[in-house]
């Protein structure tokens, strides 16, 4: 019998502490912790307190569209039961191929097609390897960044490729301050990524497809013995995938107005990180797309960061691989946790 001393308004100190775990282990907790934190670091160590400024904020918002398009295409895919660790080989290979057909005088809109169709043909092409030989989606997908690394190089003619007339209107798509447009305040690459994020959280929380993704991911087998067509939902999984990474590739192009093969090396990581940040699960079944965006965003703050207090990238790549272990931990702690 309780207490009857016990008032009951007040919550045991146990119970508070299981509460306050809870929270620190939801999906909305980390990613905006995290995101406080690095910025208020960032903004006591610089000498000028610039990091939370307006023009920096800006920047921030620019740099993070890419990412935050990539890793909604990585929240299906993961929430599915599945992983892509090809998304930075694949971005770089459709930003080669923008540019090639750019070289060769097409118009910008059919090379913006087709940098996107590349995209969607990587992933699907993950997707049928998959389900046809039964190969888990590590190995394939280790395998696919290879080949599309090297399609990059052969396309490009393992060289940079620049076009020979820069296309402004892609150039001011990623420009952070709009000189012209003094009506947006972020860059429109960034508010691509949230139209993208909110179609994305309608597909999965109001649709069949999106149900079906989350039984997948949760439990393949009884997701089969319920009539799901499994291997067809990961064909379509993969295929968003792939076609988001060809976004990212024209975003990737847009912002450094060249073709380069070795670009975004370890994006993969990113990606990855900001959707287990923002909540999602290594395990599947589990996924939030704006969670994922705040996880971007924290991951995009950290880079701002440490580039504007001048540190080297290996510190970068440190901090980056520590918050990957932090949240796979976190993942771990949420899965274990008591209903």
């Amino acid at each position: 019998m309780a207490d009857a001393s016990l008032p009951t308004n007040v919550a045991e100190p146990g119970r508070r502490g299981t509460a306050m775990l809870r929270w620190l282990t939801s999906a909305w907790a980390p990613p905006l912790i995290g995101l406080i934190v690095v910025s208020g670091f960032f903004q006591i160590m610089s000498e000028d307190g610039r990091f939370i400024s307006s023009i920096n904020l800006r920047m921030i918002a620019a740099q993070t569209a890419l990412v935050a398009i990539c890793s909604v295409g990585m929240t299906f895919i993961m929430i599915g039961g599945g992983i892509d660790l090809s998304v930075g080989a694949v971005a770089a290979l459709c930003g080669v191929v923008l540019a090639r057909m750019l070289e060769h005088e097409h118009p910008l809109w059919f090379a913006m097609l087709a940098s996107v169709l590349v995209g969607g043909l990587c992933g699907l092409a993950n997707g049928l390897i998959i389900t046809s030989l039964r190969v888990i989606p590590f190995v394939v997908t280790l395998g696919m960044m290879g080949i599309a690394r090297g399609l990059a190089r052969a396309i490009a003619g393992n060289r940079i490729v620049r076009v020979p007339e820069r296309p402004e209107s892609l150039a001011r798509f990623v420009q952070p301050l709009q000189d012209t447009g003094s009506w947006v305040f972020f860059a429109p690459s960034f508010w691509l990524a949230v139209v993208v994020m909110i179609i994305a959280a309608i597909v999965l929380n109001l649709t069949k497809f999106g149900r079906r993704t989350y039984a997948l991911g949760d439990n393949e087998t009884a997701a089969r013995f319920s009539g799901l067509t499994v291997n067809r939902q990961k064909w379509w999984l993969y295929a968003i995938g792939g076609m988001l990474t060809g976004v990212s590739g024209i975003i990737l192009f847009a912002e450094i107005m060249q073709g380069d093969p070795s670009a975004k090396v370890g994006l993969e990581l990113q990606v990855i990180a900001a959707v287990v940040i923002g909540g999602g699960s290594l395990m599947g079944g589990e996924g939030s797309v704006f969670g994922t965006l705040l996880g971007a965003l924290m991951l995009t703050a950290l880079v701002n960061g440490c580039t504007l207090a001048d540190w080297p990238n290996w510190v970068q790549e440190i901090a980056i691989g520590v918050i990957i272990i932090l949240a796979v931990a976190l993942d771990y702690i949420r899965r274990r946790r008591p209903a």
